[in-house]
C-alpha cells in the first residue's frame, strides 16, 4: 500500500494504489502542511497495513520565496568570501539601470575564510589551532546553521571534512559543498551550498512535525520524499538536503505526463500543470523529461538535478486587478486556500481566475470541488464586478479579459520551454492537468499550433499519482578534467560515481534496478557544456560523436575538428516504483454521463453546452465540442470543432 500526497498553494492531492485498485482524494492546503497531509492520508488510508507515503512538498520552495530560512554562516577558502555577492556579470535586466541582484543569504559579517588558500595540486587540511579558532569565531555569530565551501572539494574533500567536523560542537547543521554539489565553478556551487544551510532547519522542523503527527494519528513513519529531479529520498536524506527537493512538487506530473506519454505511444509531449497558485511546464522528448543541472529559483543558482520545469505565477487563484496605468493585470499574487477565490464562499473577496472561469459558466455553478468546496457564483460575479467598476466592464467582459491576460502568461510559459530552446512546440501534445489544466489546455494548445492535448486520468491529482509511478533515486555528481582521448581516466570516474549512486540508493532500502551516466563535454575553452549520456567502455569516439550530434542539435552548428574536454561526470541509480502505468485497470464507465444543458461563454458568444460526467465516459467514447466535462477534482472545457476520444487508460485525446 503506498500513498502519494502532492501539496499544492490551494489543494492537497492524495492518490492510493494498493496493488490493484488507485484511489484519490483532495483536501484543502492547510496553513500548516502537515495538517493538509494527515487528513487527506487519513481520509483514504481505511486500515491499510504498513503503508508506505510518497510525499511532494513545497516547504523547501516556499522557505526560499519567503526568506523564512535559517541564519546562515560561511565558511570557505582566502580570498572567496565575497564570491557569494559577486556572482557572475549577468544583469538581472540588461537594461533597467535599476534592478538589482538578490542579496546574498549570508551577509559579510558571517563569512569566513581559511587562513591558507587552497591550491589545486595540493589541498591541505587546516590545523587544530586554525580550526578551533574558526569555531570559535562562528559560535560568536550565533548560526542556526553553517556552509562550507572550499575551492577544491571535488578533487579532495578532507579540507571540508575537517571544517565540518570542527564545528560540530556548535550543534546546528552544516552543509560541506561536496556534499551539496561536487562540481567546479565556485559561485554555483558555494551559493547552492549556502542555500542548502539556509533551508536545512526549516524543512527539518517540518518533516519531524509531519512525522510526529502522523505517529499521533497512528499512521506508519515510512516516509520518502519527491527529490526535484524526478526520484525519491528518503526522509532523513530529504532532511539534509532539503536543495534536492526545491521542485518536489511539480516533477511529480512531469514523471505522470512522461508515463502517460508512452501508454499512448507519443514521446514527445509539453506538461501543464495548473493549479491554484501556479503554472508549471516541461518539455518532454523522446519520453523523457527534460532534466536540468542548474536552475535560478528566488534569484538564486541552484547546481543540483531537476526536471526542467519553467513556473509562472498564473493558476486558479490567480487575482485579477488594475495597474497605475488602469491595465488588467492577472497574477503573481494568489488568494491561496485561504481565503481562496470568492467562488469558495470561505470570505474571499478578490476576482481570481477561478471566479472567472465561474461567470463565463466553465465552472457550473453547483460544482463541488475536492473536500466539499459548493462554488458560489453570486459571489464570483460579486468580486469580478467590483474590478469592473474600476475598469468600466460589466462583469462577463471583466472574465474574458482575466482568460485572455492569464493565456498569454500561460503560453509565454509554453514556448519558453520549446521555442526559447529551440524545439518547435508543433509536433507535440499538451499534456494538461492541476484543477484547472483542462479549462485553457485547447486554447493554448491552438495559439501554438500544437498536434494536440491529452486531459489525464485523474487530471486534478495527477502529481499525486506521478508520486507512485516516481523510482526511488541517487543522483552523484563529481568535477573532473579529462582531455581529448584519456577514454581510462573518464572510465574510471565514471565507474566511481556509479558505485557511490548504488551505494547511496542501498542505503535508502532498495536495491538498485538500474544505473545510467552522463557526462557534462564542451570544446577546449568553451564556457557552457553540454551533458551527453555514456557509459564505462563506450569509448572516447563514441561520446565525441554523441557530443558533436547534441551540440549541433541544441546550438545549431558543431566543430568536429576541435578537440573537446570532459568536466563533469554523472551518475543516477534507480529501483523500481511503487506502481507502473500498465499496472492500472482500464477504465470503465460508472454512473450516466449526461447532466444537462448549461450556458456557456465561449469565444464572446453565449452558448447551451451540455455537461458531461467523466466518470460516466467508457473506453472509445467520442466527444464533439462544444462541452465542459467534470469531475470531483477538474473541469475539462472542450471548445467548438474540438473532437475527445476516450483512451482505455482514460485520458481524453483532444484533436481539431
Amino acid at each position: 500500500m503506498t500513498l502519494g500526497i502532492d501539496v499544492g498553494g490551494t489543494f492537497t492531492d492524495v492518490a492510493r494504489w494498493d496493488g490493484q485498485r488507485l484511489t484519490i482524494a483532495k483536501t484543502s492546503t492547510t496553513p500548516d502542511q502537515a495538517d493538509g497531509v494527515v487528513t487527506g492520508a487519513t481520509r483514504i488510508l481505511a486500515d491499510a497495513p504498513d503503508p508506505l507515503l510518497v510525499h511532494g512538498t513545497t516547504v523547501a520552495t516556499n522557505a526560499l520565496l519567503e526568506r523564512r530560512g535559517a541564519r546562515t554562516a560561511l565558511v570557505t577558502d582566502a580570498g572567496m568570501v565575497d564570491v557569494v555577492a559577486i556572482g557572475r556579470q549577468d544583469r538581472p535586466s540588461l537594461y533597467d539601470s535599476f534592478a538589482d541582484r538578490v542579496e546574498p543569504l549570508v551577509p559579510r559579517s558571517r563569512r569566513f575564510a581559511l587562513a591558507d588558500r587552497a591550491r589545486v595540486d595540493e589541498v591541505s587540511r587546516p590545523d587544530a589551532a586554525e580550526l578551533a579558532e574558526l569555531a570559535a569565531s562562528i559560535a560568536d555569530v550565533a548560526p542556526e546553521a553553517v556552509a562550507v565551501a572550499c575551492l577544491y572539494p571535488f578533487l579532495d574533500p578532507a579540507r571540508e571534512a575537517a571544517v565540518a567536523e570542527a564545528l560540530a560542537g556548535l550543534g546546528v547543521p552544516v552543509s560541506r559543498s561536496s556534499m551539496v554539489a561536487n562540481e567546479f565553478r565556485e559561485f554555483e556551487r558555494t551559493a547552492t551550498t549556502v542555500l542548502n544551510a539556509f533551508l536545512a532547519p526549516e524543512v527539518e522542523r517540518y518533516l519531524s512535525h509531519l512525522a510526529a503527527r502522523a505517529a499521533d494519528e497512528g499512521l506508519p513513519p515510512h516516509v520518502l520524499v519527491m527529490r526535484s529531479s524526478g526520484g525519491l529520498m528518503g526522509l532523513d536524506h530529504a532532511a539534509t538536503l532539503p536543495v534536492a527537493a526545491l521542485l518536489s512538487g511539480p516533477a511529480g506530473g512531469v514523471v505522470a505526463s512522461a508515463a502517460l506519454g508512452a501508454a499512448l505511444g507519443d514521446d514527445r509531449l509539453i506538461s501543464f500543470d495548473m493549479g491554484g497558485t501556479s503554472t508549471d511546464v516541461c518539455r518532454i522528448e523522446g519520453g523523457v523529461p527534460e532534466v536540468a543541472y542548474e536552475r535560478w529559483i528566488g534569484g538564486f543558482p541552484v547546481r543540483t538535478p531537476a526536471v526542467a520545469v519553467h513556473t509562472v505565477g498564473a493558476g486558479g487563484g490567480s487575482v485579477g486587478w488594475v495597474d497605475p496605468g488602469g491595465a488588467l493585470r492577472v497574477g503573481p499574487r494568489s488568494a491561496g486556500a485561504h481565503p481562496g477565490p470568492a467562488a469558495y464562499g470561505r470570505g474571499g473577496t478578490e476576482p481570481t481566475v477561478t471566479d472567472a472561469n465561474v461567470v463565463l459558466g466553465r465552472l457550473p455553478g453547483d460544482l463541488t470541488l475536492g473536500d466539499a468546496v459548493t462554488l458560489d457564483a453570486d459571489a464570483a460575479r460579486a468580486a469580478l464586478g467590483r474590478l469592473g467598476d474600476v475598469l468600466g466592464l460589466d462583469p462577463m467582459a471583466v472574465a474574458e479579459g482575466m482568460l485572455e491576460v492569464v493565456e498569454a502568461t500561460m503560453e509565454r510559459a509554453i514556448r519558453a520551454v520549446s521555442v526559447e530552446e529551440g524545439a518547435d512546440p508543433r509536433p507535440a501534445r499538451l499534456v494538461a492537468f492541476g484543477g484547472a489544466g483542462g479549462l485553457h489546455a485547447t486554447a493554448l494548445a491552438r495559439r501554438l499550433e500544437m498536434a494536440g492535448v491529452v486531459i489525464p486520468p485523474h487530471a486534478g491529482v495527477f502529481s499525486a499519482v506521478g508520486l507512485l509511478l516516481a523510482p526511488p533515486r541517487e543522483d552523484v555528481a563529481r568535477s573532473v578534467a579529462v582531455g581529448e582521448g584519456d577514454a581510462a581516466a573518464l572510465d574510471r570516474a565514471l565507474d566511481e560515481v556509479l558505485a557511490e549512486a548504488r551505494a547511496g540508493l542501498a542505503a535508502m532500502g532498495p536495491r538498485p534496478a538500474s544505473a545510467e551516466t552522463v557526462v557534462d563535454v564542451r570544446y577546449r575553452g568553451q564556457s557552457h557544456e553540454t551533458p551527453v549520456p555514456h557509459l564505462p567502455g563506450d569509448g572516447w569516439d563514441r561520446l565525441a560523436e554523441r557530443f558533436h550530434a547534441r551540440h549541433r542539435e541544441r546550438n545549431g552548428f558543431a566543430r568536429p575538428e576541435d578537440p573537446i574536454e570532459v568536466v563533469t561526470v554523472r551518475a543516477v541509480a534507480t529501483a523500481p516504483p511503487a506502481m507502473t502505468w500498465d499496472d492500472l485497470p482500464t477504465v470503465e464507465p460508472r454512473g450516466p454521463r449526461d447532466l444537462g444543458i448549461r450556458p456557456v461563454r465561449i469565444d464572446g458568444a453565449d452558448r447551451e453546452v451540455p455537461l458531461v460526467a467523466r466518470r460516466g465516459l467508457g473506453p472509445g467514447e467520442r466527444l464533439v465540442g462544444p462541452a465542459v466535462v467534470v469531475e470531483g477534482e477538474a473541469t475539462t472545457l472542450l471548445a467548438p470543432g474540438e473532437v475527445a476520444v476516450v483512451h482505455p487508460s482514460g485520458a481524453l485525446e483532444v484533436s481539431w
